[in-house]
């Protein structure tokens, strides 16, 4: 743990190193759509484009807790209503699937569909059928962020979707690995405590902060269109 402690500075410091492994180029000329899978995952998005003129979104999700555990995330449903369960922990805590479909469908009408409101102004998350798509986070504890998005992708048929996360526990890159064409990061850390460690600073992203970075893909893409 100590070795990865603070290893990056910040979201800068990161994209700028993402950059690095991410064929760059490519993601311009192929016209990659960029999709964080959380709110600090698209200000780093938001970096990681830079000035390239790429479509940047927000693929919204929510976490579904154990029933007597606020604390412990036992599945998480997206704004297409995909869910995912960790199935180890249903089991475990002998969990009714009735109770993690009817927080799923509460989630989604109280908590996603007020975002999809507020931030996109009720627009529908963008289909994805036969585009490639770069899923963006700036750190994984569990993985199902990721997972939630990558079912929720895969159901439209992409050409090709990719993964770029600074650092991430190496059993959840083993779990990500087999859905996702190629996984671009810097660090797999096997003793992954939690994301704000390995970061000097990471700054809280308000939601002032995603209303100006989805209103910048907004212009973007106008501009792309004159």
């Amino acid at each position: 743990m100590k070795k990865y402690k603070n290893v990056l500075q910040n979201r800068q410091d990161a994209a700028r190193k993402l950059q690095d492994v991410i064929p760059m180029q490519r993601l311009k000329d192929e016209a990659w759509d960029i999709v964080a899978v959380s709110r600090g995952g698209l200000a780093l998005a938001s970096l990681l484009r830079g000035k390239l003129h790429n479509n940047l979104d927000f693929l919204f999700s929510a976490s579904i807790m154990a029933p007597n555990n606020p604390e412990c995330e036992i599945a998480r449903v997206s704004e297409s209503e995909e869910i995912v369960i960790n199935e180890a922990l249903v089991s475990a805590f002998e969990i009714q699937y009735d109770y993690i479909y009817g927080e799923a469908r509460r989630k989604h009408e109280e908590n996603i569909l007020s975002y999809v409101y507020q931030y996109r102004k009720g627009r529908h998350f963008s289909a994805m059928n036969n585009k490639i798509v770069l899923l963006v986070d700036e750190g994984s504890e569990t993985g199902m962020k990721f997972m939630t998005a990558l079912k929720t992708i895969l159901a439209e048929k992409p050409k090709a979707v990719y993964i770029a996360v600074p650092v991430l526990p190496t059993d959840v890159l083993d779990l990500l690995e087999p859905y996702a064409d190629e996984i671009f990061f810097l660090h797999d850390i096997d003793d992954y405590v939690n994301t704000q460690l390995y970061y000097e600073e990471l700054e809280k992203v308000d939601e002032e902060n995603i209303e100006v970075l989805l209103q910048e893909t907004k212009l973007k893409r106008k501009i792309d269109e004159i």
